[in-house]
């Protein structure tokens, strides 16, 4: 069972507002044209291409939005691989609202089952490692709850979701501080409480020897770093914080930086620039 989740009040101001930019002011006028809206009709939700599906709860508010008296009928629940030509839902009611609900379902099962599918590949890559997949705050806006559930869909996890969750101190931010590592931890423990976590991202050996040595972080973000540097990473770390791998990860090459030791796999582009998973609604 996937462990993804997210209520259903968190669903439904997204799927309106996306319900209400499709219908705009007049409505499905094409469907209204053809004088049948009120005809019953049953269609299902088809995967063109193999993959992983999310979205199903938003799929469905797309339609109990438009008419309460909608049946959905889910056939492969969130998480589950899905074959290609396999039937992943089945959707009845009045035309009126299956074809008026239609676009804003796809467009939400295709993009979120893409992101799972992509994490799904990554995390099978890495499966015999002990690193994690994990998304970052590189999500589209408004988006950013969904894009996160359709990580953990397929099997990864999450990375901070807003800037209040923990201190992350980057490039920008040891800038501000003078170009002072020492200086940016002294003040970020100063601030958190005992609660909150502190990251630093480094991007050479020679950063992180000298936050280890002014009292260290929590987590280390290793910013783009080749395979042999991240393995001498690991050791200077030697347990004492979390190591977290980023840039330059794909499928062809996540493996190899998971077996450098590192905790986790922080991929920008599973939220940002995925392709969408190729999903059909056809009438049955």
């Amino acid at each position: 069972m996937s462990a993804a989740y997210l209520p259903p009040i968190m669903w439904e101001p997204m799927v309106r507002s996306a319900l209400l930019e499709d219908f705009g002011i007049g409505g499905d006028v094409t469907t209204e044209a053809l004088g049948r809206s009120e005809v019953l009709m049953t269609a299902v939700f088809r995967a063109r291409t193999a993959g992983v599906v999310a979205g199903l709860p938003g799929a469905a508010m797309a339609f109990s939005l438009l008419d309460p008296s909608v049946q959905f009928h889910v056939a492969a629940e969130d998480g589950r691989r899905v074959e290609e030509g396999e039937i992943i839902a089945k959707v009845s009611g009045p035309a009126r609202a299956i074809l008026g609900g239609e676009r804003t379902a796809l467009n939400l099962l295709c993009h979120l089952s893409g992101i799972a599918s992509t994490t799904r590949i990554i995390a099978d890559a890495v499966q015999d490692t002990k690193a994690r997949v994990c998304c970052t705050r590189k999500t589209l806006p408004g988006l950013r709850a969904f894009q996160k559930y359709a990580v953990l869909a397929g099997g990864g996890s999450n990375h901070r979701y807003r800037l209040d969750d923990a201190i992350l101190i980057k490039d920008n931010h040891i800038a501000l501080c003078g170009g002072s590592i020492a200086a940016a931890l002294g003040a970020a423990r100063q601030r958190a409480g005992h609660l909150m976590k502190i990251e630093l991202e480094v991007d050479t050996l020679e950063q992180l020897e000298t936050a280890l040595e002014h009292g260290g972080a929590d987590a280390f973000l290793l910013d783009n770093m080749s395979p042999a540097q991240l393995r001498e990473a690991v050791k200077l770390i030697g347990g004492r914080a979390i190591a977290e791998a980023s840039g330059g990860i794909r499928p062809d090459t996540a493996k190899v930086i998971a077996e450098t030791g590192v905790d986790v796999l922080s991929l920008g582009w599973l939220t940002q620039t995925v392709a969408a998973l190729d999903i059909g609604l056809d009438v049955a």
